[in-house]
C-alpha cells in the first residue's frame, strides 16, 4: 500500500505543473466573468447610442417636415390678421393635402384642443379631443398643446397607425401658430427603429456569447499546453531564464545609456547651434535698432540674455544625459564636475574626495558610479534637507567604492519621501556588475550611501607615460 501511494505522490515536475495551472484556471475564470460583464456593458452602450441616434435622426427629419410646410405657406400666415378665416381654411386645405409615406400627415388643434386637420383620420376634424391619453395613460393633446405654446418640440405617446389600426409608438414635433391659437405638426412612427434595436441587441448578445465560448476553449487549451510543458520544466532551465533576463536587463541598460549619447549629441550639435545662430541674429537685430529707436532695443536685449540662458540650459542637459567629461577624463574628473554644479545650484556645502590609483575603472563600472552619484545627489536636493554633502572615490584591493553622505534627515525618511524607485535603480546597477550597495546612517546624522565594484571592473594599469594618465 506505501509503495503504491509513493508511486502515486506528485513529482517535483508535477507540483509545479498543478501550481502553475491552478492560478492559469482562476484567471482564465476572472478573465471570462470580467469579459462578459464587459461584453454586456459595451452591448448596452452600443444599443443605447444607436437607438438615440435613430430617434434623433427620425426628430431632426421631423422637425425639417414641419419647417419646410411653415415656409411653404408662411406669405399666408404672415400677412393674415387672428380673425381672417379665408387664411385659416387656405392654410387648413395647404396642411390637409400634406400626406407623406403610408402614415405620415399633418394635423392641427386649436389651443381649446379641437381638431382641425387630420386627413388620414377625417372622423377627428371639428371635434374636441382635449384631455385625450394613449392606452398607457400619457395625455397626448393636451401636452401637444401645451408643447406648442412653449415654443415648439417633441412628443412621444402611442397611437394606432392609420394602415392597420395598431398601436405603435410615435414621435411628433410640435409648433405652433400663436396669432390663430393653433398647434401645427407632424409625427412619424418608430416601431422600425425598435425592431433594428431589437436585432442589433440579439446580433450582440450572439456575439457575446460567442467571446465566452471562445474563452473558454483558449483556457481549455492553455491547461491541456500548461500540463503537457509542465513536465519538461526542470532548475536547469530556470536558471537559463534567470540568465537570460539579467542579460536583457543589461541590455536595456546599455540601450538607454546609447540613447542618453545620441540625444546629448543631437542637443549639443544641434539646438545648440541653433541658438547660438538666433543670440547672433538678435545682436545684429539691436545694432541696427540702435542706429534707429533706441527704446526697441531693450527687449531685444532681454531676448538675447534668455537665450543665453536657454543655451546654457541645453549644454546642461547635454552634461546630464550623457557628460564628456566622464569619456574624456574619467570618473574622478566628472564626479568633482558633478558635485560642483549641485553645489552651486542648490547652495549646499559640498566635499568630494578621490585616491589617485592606476586601476582605471571599464566603462560599465564608470557609467554605474556616475548614475549613482546623479541619483543620490537628485534625493538629496529633493528629499533630504542637507547642508553638507560628502563624496568619496577611492579604489582598493577588492575593488572601487564611491561614498555619499549627508546631514540631512536621514535614511528612513528619504527613503519613505523617494518612494524606493531611485534607490531600486542603483541596486540593479550594482546587481548587474556584481558589485554591493549599502544604506546606512551617516556618523553626523543623515545617510551614507556606498557603491563597491568588484575588481574584475578594474582595468590593469597603463604603461607609464611622461602624462599621467586619468586617474579613472
Amino acid at each position: 500500500m506505501r509503495h503504491l501511494l509513493s508511486r502515486l505522490a506528485p513529482t517535483y515536475a508535477q507540483k509545479l505543473t498543478l501550481l502553475a495551472s491552478v492560478p492559469l484556471v482562476l484567471a482564465m475564470a476572472a478573465i471570462a466573468f470580467v469579459v462578459a460583464l464587459q461584453a454586456k456593458a459595451l452591448a448596452d452602450r452600443e444599443i443605447s447610442t444607436l437607438e438615440i441616434q435613430l430617434i434623433d435622426a427620425k426628430k431632426v427629419e421631423l422637425r425639417n417636415y414641419v419647417t419646410q410646410a411653415r415656409n411653404g405657406f408662411y406669405f399666408i400666415y404672415g400677412s393674415a390678421s387672428p380673425q381672417d378665416e379665408s387664411a385659416k381654411a387656405q392654410v387648413a386645405q395647404i396642411l390637409s393635402a400634406m400626406i407623406y409615406g403610408e402614415e405620415g400627415q399633418f394635423f392641427v388643434y386649436d389651443f381649446d384642443g379641437t381638431a382641425l386637420v387630420s386627413p388620414r383620420e377625417t372622423d377627428r376634424i371639428n371635434r374636441n379631443f382635449s384631455g385625450e391619453a394613449d392606452s398607457s395613460g400619457t395625455p397626448v393633446v393636451n401636452e401637444l398643446i401645451r408643447i406648442a405654446r412653449d415654443g415648439g418640440g417633441y412628443h412621444t405617446y402611442l397611437w394606432p397607425k392609420p394602415s392597420t389600426g395598431v398601436e405603435a409608438q410615435m414621435i411628433t414635433y410640435v409648433t405652433s401658430f400663436p396669432s390663430w391659437r393653433w398647434a401645427v405638426g407632424t409625427g412619424v412612427f418608430i416601431d422600425d427603429v425598435l425592431a433594428s434595436v431589437a436585432n442589433a441587441r440579439a446580433d450582440l448578445q450572439t456575439r457575446v456569447q460567442r467571446t465566452f465560448l471562445y474563452i473558454g476553449v483558449i483556457t481549455v487549451a492553455a491547461l491541456l499546453m500548461v500540463f503537457g510543458t509542465g513536465m519538461l520544466v526542470n532548475l536547469r532551465e530556470r536558471r537559463l531564464a534567470d540568465a537570460k533576463l539579467k542579460k536583457l536587463t543589461q541590455r536595456v541598460f546599455d540601450a538607454q545609456e546609447e540613447e542618453r549619447g545620441r540625444v546629448a549629441r543631437e542637443l549639443h550639435d544641434g539646438i545648440s547651434q541653433i541658438l547660438v545662430g538666433v543670440r547672433y541674429a538678435l545682436e545684429n537685430a539691436r545694432r541696427r535698432l540702435d542706429q534707429g529707436d533706441a527704446k526697441a532695443a531693450a527687449p531685444l536685449g532681454k531676448g538675447i540674455d534668455s537665450l543665453g540662458e536657454a543655451i546654457s540650459e541645453v549644454r546642461r542637459i547635454s552634461r546630464d544625459l550623457r557628460p564628456g567629461i566622464l569619456d574624456d577624463l574619467g570618473l574622478g574628473p566628472a564626479l568633482r564636475t558633478l558635485v560642483d554644479e549641485f553645489a552651486a545650484r542648490t547652495g549646499i556645502t559640498c566635499h568630494f574626495e578621490t585616491v589617485v590609483f592606476r586601476n582605471r575603472l571599464d566603462d560599465d563600472a564608470k557609467i554605474a558610479l556616475y548614475r549613482i552619484a546623479q541619483e543620490a545627489l537628485t534625493n538629496i536636493e529633493r528629499h533630504a534637507a542637507a547642508t553638507h554633502v560628502k563624496m568619496n572615490l577611492r579604489g582598493h584591493r577588492q575593488g572601487a567604492t564611491l561614498e555619499i553622505s549627508d546631514d540631512g534627515r536621514g535614511m528612513s525618511d528619504l527613503t519613505r519621501s523617494a518612494g524606493g524607485l531611485g534607490l531600486r535603480n542603483m541596486q540593479e546597477r550594482m546587481d548587474q556588475l556584481g558589485g554591493t550597495l549599502s544604506l546606512q546612517s551617516a556618523p553626523q546624522g543623515g545617510t551614507l550611501i556606498k557603491a563597491t565594484v568588484p575588481l574584475t571592473h578594474l582595468l590593469p594599469p597603463e604603461p607609464a607615460r611622461a602624462t599621467p594618465a586619468p586617474t579613472f
